[in-house]
């Protein structure tokens, strides 16, 4: 896989809202688990790649883990927001019965 298709999102993957400009984009976790490390030149200097890659996939599961929660709680937002809406419209419909019935 090239460079430029490891940065694009999988036709798959929902975008998370964020109050950023429109030009960023999240890091997904897929992004996070895709993402490899050029090893530094001769003699084995720099990181181990295998604890990178192992942070790595710890980082991307903390993320999948935070965007459950985050799908999670907009749910819990969507379901309290139509049982308002319901004891709104069961409220105005009682109000304008007592309105009527004088």
């Amino acid at each position: 896989m090239n460079v430029n298709a490891r940065n694009q999102r999988p036709e798959t993957a929902s975008s998370g809202a964020t109050y950023r400009s429109a030009a960023y984009t999240s890091l997904l976790p897929w992004q996070v688990r895709e993402r490899r490390f050029a090893l530094v030149g001769l003699g084995r200097r720099g990181l181990n790649p295998d604890d990178v890659y192992a942070f790595l996939d710890r980082v991307a599961g903390d993320m999948a883990a935070v965007y459950s929660a985050l799908a999670e709680s907009r749910r819990e937002t969507a379901r309290i927001k139509a049982g308002l809406r319901r004891w709104q419209a069961d409220q105005a419909g009682a109000r304008n019965e007592r309105g009527q019935a004088r």
